[in-house]
């Protein structure tokens, strides 16, 4: 990934992709677009459809993007990197909580490589210090040819700080200075993407200790006081400690360990 200024209209080159730099990507269909409500809602519809895995739709500006819990994702126009890729896993459904794991650690893997100070916040949001540059969101999508998943990924890559959609987002620009080339980040992106999904989907990394050791190198949120905002409206307190087999936090309370599967996970900082 070379770290210099997005070329003036910021947009993944077309020509370029079709011209190589896509050519080790085996099995990849990648279409960019200029305007979507949102990527994961037409990889879904392609998947409903009948699409191969390795579908990805990128999209210049989404309209109605979505993140974890329904939140909305917004974003200027060629101010991100949006897009989405379908796979059609063969794995038991006992390993597909780690889905998100993994995509969350392959994004943290291409910035870290590239030289951005990032780390993970449990599940899959993808923090330069303690600000959010990415997040994922991946959704099962029941269709003829089985159960399929759609990972979708927001990556914050020239916005200024005025066009950050909250104060605790950052951009890779006001990171380092400069963005990557859109157009090479994506392929980064999709190569680490096809890496760590092939090792999960051979059994490699499903639930093992390799993927368990990497992500927990890599989450921030471990030794943390955390705030775990759980889906039924309670919370849980205390300091994450680890992640179980299935993907889950472990936060020790003062009653004893929890293991939280879902939720809104808050750092809570040594003042609060």
């Amino acid at each position: 990934m070379d770290v210099r200024a997005v070329p003036p209209d910021g947009r993944p080159d077309r020509p370029r992709l079709d011209a190589g730099l896509l050519g080790g990507l085996l099995g990849f269909d990648v279409r960019v677009v200029d305007a979507l409500d949102s990527t994961n809602a037409e990889v879904a519809r392609l998947a409903r459809d009948g699409a191969p895995a390795g579908t990805v739709v990128v999209a210049e500006h989404q309209s109605a993007g979505r993140g974890r819990l329904d939140r909305s994702w917004t974003a200027p126009a060629r101010s991100a990197l949006t897009f989405s890729v379908l796979w059609r896993p063969t794995a038991l459904p006992g390993a597909w909580p780690w889905l998100p794991l993994l995509a969350g650690y392959a994004v943290h893997r291409v910035l870290s490589t590239g030289g951005f100070a990032s780390e993970l916040k449990w599940p899959n949001d993808v923090l330069i210090g303690e600000r959010k540059v990415a997040g994922l969101l991946v959704e099962r999508v029941d269709s003829p040819g089985g159960p399929a998943a759609v990972v979708g990924i927001g990556l914050n890559v020239s916005m200024s700080e005025g066009e950050l959609p909250v104060p605790s987002a950052t951009s890779l620009v006001l990171s380092a200075g400069a963005a990557p080339d859109r157009t090479e980040l994506l392929v980064d992106l999709l190569e680490s993407l096809r890496l760590h999904y092939d090792r999960w989907e051979t059994g490699l990394w499903a639930g093992g200790p390799g993927l368990r050791s990497a992500y927990a190198d890599a989450c921030g949120t471990l030794g943390r006081a955390v705030r775990a905002e759980l889906p039924d409206g309670s919370a849980v307190v205390g300091r994450a400690t680890g992640i179980d087999s299935a993907g889950r936090l472990v936060v020790a309370t003062a009653a004893g360990a929890r293991s939280i599967g879902a939720g809104d996970v808050v750092h809570i900082r040594a003042a609060e």
